[in-house]
């Protein structure tokens, strides 16, 4: 285990010249503030360093503005895009008049929820392995005012410029575009980002994130994938914020765009957050059962029945914008479907069968989308699954059929997600008792979290939208 002294040593064994502290607000938006290397001693990670909390969104009012950041040891990296040599710390939250973690904090609620894990006996280790998507762009413009609002998109891989007379390099229009729902694994020419995902992958691993594999997605356009090996939730989270930064900044530095809505194109696939779990206690898997449904063990079945007793609450956090339930819409490939079943992709939660490991066996939640701030979003999970077990919620039958092809009377009895944010967020004031256990997420910071989102859904409910004046104005 690292020490503040050796991070200090560190500093001037490797030369580095600044030390950069990054922490997360409540929707997910990452910040920091930078010192010189020779500021950081051995004492700031036991006091902290001051900052304003009431600037930071879900955070301090201003009467109570003064907060701490406390950096942590582990997990430090060498920024890969700052000219001048800088060391991350990833920093916890801090009252300064309580001495205490901050309840608001999300990595704290984090690292809660896995303490929460340990007292009950049931596991001490809980592994998260997300499948975050996003789309590469060339460009994008938007513009919202009270007198008119428009976005576009721009795409050189876009099947929309097949009749454009130069692509966006100004080079000759040579053809080979994906078409809508046709990007899952093609070949160059049509995959025009191999080298940029690759060069993303490369980025990720020498900040110490080891990738499984990369692939373009279904989308047209861009859609790319990621895969990070799965590790502990509080350090997947960590990594979640590091992907995201690393994406948007390696193709910052190709003058592309790199977006984690959940929706940016209408009539194709929206990127989403597949997040597989799975609990261990003293290095042994806990899920597996080679006599149960697809090798599922007792407690694996009731981890499952949390999450879909709890989905429609665990979506305020992990599906938590007005875009999101533009992609979680029924009749299409999204995963609204709140049942479990092996290999079926149109199911909320899927059962892996790619091995027979039993250490590989999991649960895939399929709803999370990639605009969810981890800490939250994997904390929900954790603890829906865990109320599953304590009070053993039976998930029902298996349902192994293609949803899609059910009449209509066998679909209505099928449950569903949540339609809108304005659901989600309903849900959860009807029920969150489960995320209250350990004090694990605050009744302060649910209220508050919860208004904030519905001032969200009122700037857009409010603003007429452009489809409106193609439907409305002459009538």
């Amino acid at each position: 285990m690292t020490t503040p002294a050796e991070v200090v040593a560190r500093l001037a064994d490797e030369d580095i010249e600044f030390v950069e502290f990054r922490f997360t607000d409540v929707p997910g938006l990452q910040h920091h503030y930078t010192l010189p290397s020779h500021e950081l001693n051995e004492g700031v990670f036991a006091e902290g360093l001051g900052f304003d909390g009431s600037s930071i969104r879900g955070f301090q009012t201003i009467d109570r503005s003064d907060m701490l950041l406390v950096p942590d040891v582990e997990a430090g990296f060498i920024d890969p895009f700052y000219k001048h040599k800088t060391l991350i710390l990833h920093c916890t939250v801090y009252d300064p008049v309580t001495g205490y973690e901050y309840f608001k904090d999300p990595r704290v609620i984090a690292k809660k929820a896995v303490r929460y894990l340990r007292g009950t006996g049931l596991a001490d280790t809980c592994y998260i392995g997300p499948e975050a998507e996003f789309f590469i762009f060339d460009g994008v413009n938007y513009h919202n005012e009270p007198y008119g609002a428009a976005f576009e998109v721009r795409s050189v891989e876009g099947v929309w410029t097949s009749g454009d007379t130069l692509d966006a390099r100004d080079d000759p229009n040579l053809g080979h575009r994906i078409r809508y729902k046709s990007g899952y694994f093609p070949l160059p020419p049509l995959d025009r980002h191999q080298d940029l995902r690759a060069e993303m992958v490369s980025v990720l691993e020498s900040c110490g994130v080891p990738v499984e594999l990369h692939h373009h997605e279904v989308g047209t356009a861009g859609q790319a994938e990621i895969d990070m090996r799965y590790d502990e939730l509080v350090a997947m989270a960590d990594k979640v914020q590091l992907y995201k930064y690393v994406c948007k900044n390696v193709a910052h530095q190709a003058q592309k765009t790199v977006t984690f809505m959940p929706k940016p194109i209408y009539g194709d696939n929206g990127s989403g957050m597949h997040t597989h779990v799975s609990l261990w206690k003293d290095g042994e898997t806990l899920f597996f059962d080679r006599n149960g449904y697809a090798g599922l063990s007792e407690m694996a079945r009731y981890f499952a029945g949390g999450l879909l007793a709890h989905a429609a609450s665990i979506l305020a956090f992990a599906a938590p914008t007005v875009n999101s339930y533009k992609r979680l819409v029924p009749g299409y490939e999204a995963p609204v479907n709140l049942a479990y079943s092996e290999r079926n992709r149109s199911a909320a939660i899927r059962v892996p069968m790619v091995s027979d490991n039993p250490a590989a066996k999991r649960l895939e939640f399929r709803c999370p989308d990639p605009s969810a701030n981890p800490y939250l979003a994997f904390a929900s999970i954790l603890l829906a699954g865990l109320d599953g077990i304590q009070n053993q919620i039976d998930p029902g039958d298996p349902l192994d059929v293609d949803i899609y092809s059910l009449s209509a009377d066998e679909a209505a009895g099928v449950p569903q997600v949540p339609g809108s944010l304005g659901r989600a967020l309903d849900a959860l004031e009807a029920d969150h008792d489960f995320l209250r256990v350990g004090g694990v997420f605050g009744e302060s910071l649910l209220a508050s979290y919860i208004e904030a989102k519905r001032e969200e859904i009122d700037t857009v409910r409010l603003r007429p939208h452009p489809m409106e004046f193609e439907l409305y104005y002459s009538i």
